[in-house]
Order: C-alpha cells, then structure tokens, then sequence
C-alpha cells in the first residue's frame, strides 16, 4: 500500500475522530453516563408511586430530593459538604506528596525497594479502622487524626502506581535518551515524565477514591460536622432520606473531583495513541 494509499485510509478515522470531538459528541457523552441512574431513579419512584414498595427503608428520588432541599435550605448540606470536601483536599494534598516522593524513590532505586518497600505493603494491609484508636490517641480527636487517615487512604495508591510506573520505563527508551545526549533533566521531562504520567493520573484517581472511602470512617471519629456526620445522625434519628441523601452527595461531590483531576491531566495526556479516545474527556 502506497503512501498515499494509507493517508486517505486513515482520513476517514481522523475526520471521524475530530467529528466526535466537537458537535453534539462533546455533549451526548456526559448525558449517556447519566442514562442508567435516572432509568433506576425513575424506575424505584414508579415501584413506590404505584404502592409495589413501602419505601420506608430506601426512600423515592423524590423524598430524597426533598431532604435535599431542605438541607440547603437551612445551610446544613454546604456546610457539611465543605466540611468533608476540605477533609479530603487536606489528605489527598499529604498522601500525594508523600506517595509521589517515596514511590519515585522506591522505583528508581533497587536498594531503596528492598528497604523500605517491604514495610510499606505490610503497612498498606492494616485496615483503616484499625487506625483510628492509634490517631486518637497521638493526634487527638479534632481534624488532623480525620486529615492524617484520609492520607494514609491516598498514599497506597499512589505509591504503588508511582512506584511501579518508575520502575516499568522502557529501558530502550532511556538508552535513545542517553543516543541523544540529554541532560539530567532532559532525561525526566522528555523521557520519564511522559513514560510515567498515564500511570500517575491512574493513581491519582485510585487515591482520591479511597480518600473519599476513609473520610467516612474519619467522620466517624467524633465530628460535628461533614457528610459522614450528617450519616450517623440520619442513622441515630432514624431519617434514611437523610442517609441516602448523603450517600448521593458522597457520589456527586466524589464523581465531580474524579472529573475533574481528569480535566486538568488531560492536556498532558494527548500525545497518546489510544484506541479509545473518549476515556479521559468524560
């Protein structure tokens, strides 16, 4: 197949490629996503509406959206919702500094690997509540025992997935680097960086997802405010509108975070040759 040939074979791949990136693709994509929850949303409120279900111990969408708006009516879901969303920015800002620190040390030096690697994965199979009796107790009951669980949460992934990014480089890739003659630096920015980021953003991810896990069981520890509070309360007062309403707050605040560390790692992530382009524009 001649040059010309394998241009205009790949014109139609292309054309298409950048059709779904603009026009009505950039918008459908988002909308689909949100097709399965409002089917099982609006399905659930028929099951109760036509009296199919009591409803008493998962509410409808509509109790739920009730509860929501009187929550924001009186202040309580923002305030609760900033509280938990500061708790985790804290945690997720410790866990990745200290995740991306000892995961490029680790990857990078065999010697380190076997030093400390050993004592970090057996740290990492100590359940999370099994933390909080020791933070208490060091740390006190206020918010650096919540924000230090949320890190311990954050680090583990990104350690292993900075860790094992570092260590996976393509050797042949460093040794056309070292062909080219290029500086120390030169080396991370134009070889190791770009090798290693696709890794990190998973990571990443992978981090901020467990820190959403573990500041449930920080809220846990004796908080007077966050959407785990709202949580207990819902469960002591017996109002599982409350609960639920929580737990989709939990969702949307965590889904929103998710998207965007996606946004903001996606410009550094189009020299990809992906067979699926749609994975990080979601």
């Amino acid at each position: 197949m001649s040059l010309v040939q394998m241009t205009a074979t790949a014109e139609p791949a292309t054309a298409d490629k950048k059709q779904r990136k603009s026009g009505l693709g950039r918008y459908t994509r988002p909308a689909l996503g949100l097709l399965l929850p409002l089917a099982l949303a609006a399905g659930w409120e028929a099951v109760v509406h036509f009296h199919l279900a009591s409803g008493r111990l998962v509410p409808p969408p509509s109790v739920i959206y009730a509860t929501f708006a009187e929550l924001a009516a009186t202040g309580e879901l923002q305030r609760n919702a900033l509280a938990t969303l500061a708790r985790v920015a804290a945690g997720f800002g410790l866990g990745v500094v200290a995740g991306t620190f000892l995961g490029a040390l680790t990857g990078y030096s065999g010697f380190m690997f076997r030093l400390l690697d050993p004592t970090l994965q057996a740290l990492r199979a100590i359940p999370s509540i099994a933390w909080i009796p020791l933070f208490i107790l060091w740390l006190g009951i206020f918010e650096t025992s919540k924000v230090v669980l949320i890190a311990v949460g954050v680090f583990f992934p990104v350690y292993l997935g900075v860790t094992g990014a570092v260590a996976s480089v393509d050797r042949k890739i460093v040794e056309v680097g070292r062909l080219f003659r290029l500086s120390g630096v030169g080396m991370v920015r134009r070889i190791l960086l770009p090798a290693v980021l696709p890794s990190y953003v998973i990571a990443l991810r992978s981090g901020l997802g467990l820190g959403w896990m573990f500041v449930v069981a920080a809220e846990f520890m004796g908080a007077s405010e966050g959407l785990g509070f709202l949580l207990v309360d819902g469960q002591q007062l017996g109002k599982p509108a409350q609960i639920v309403a929580a737990i989709v707050a939990f969702a949307v605040i965590g889904k929103l975070t998710d998207w965007l560390i996606v946004l903001i790692t996606a410009p550094f992530l189009r020299w990809e040759d992906r067979v699926r382009t749609d994975t990080v524009e979601d």
